[in-house]
């Protein structure tokens, strides 16, 4: 049976999927299972950088600050995300972020698609 109804916390749920709280990766049988939205947790010490960027991208992504200070790199442009609530949202655009400080942010992508 499918299950319509999930509460967790976000810290305790994100460790398992390396922050993503909703997605199609989730189990079928799980509210959190979505081929539609991605939803990430994403808390991140001081320095912590992308490895590479995210390249060919082909999603849409929404990116919210919590807390902390958060660079967002995008094609010629960089976005500095700095008050609780600032945000950024772009369209198939390759990219790739570090935090200058320690930082949470929450991250909605679509869609939720395998291969990335």
């Amino acid at each position: 049976m499918t299950e319509t109804i999930y509460v967790g916390n976000a810290d305790a749920d994100a460790v398992s999927h390396r922050g993503w709280l909703v997605g199609h990766f989730m189990p079928g049988d799980s509210a959190r299972h979505s081929g539609d939205v991605e939803v990430k947790w994403g808390i991140h010490p001081q320095g912590d950088r992308r490895p590479e960027w995210v390249a060919s991208e082909q999603r849409s992504a929404l990116i919210v600050l919590f807390s902390g200070r958060f660079h967002v790199e995008l094609p010629g442009r960089a976005v500095q995300l700095a008050t609780p609530g600032d945000y950024v949202v772009f369209h198939g655009v390759s990219h790739s972020w570090y935090a200058e400080e320690a930082s949470v942010v929450m991250t909605v992508r679509w869609p939720s698609v395998s291969g990335y």
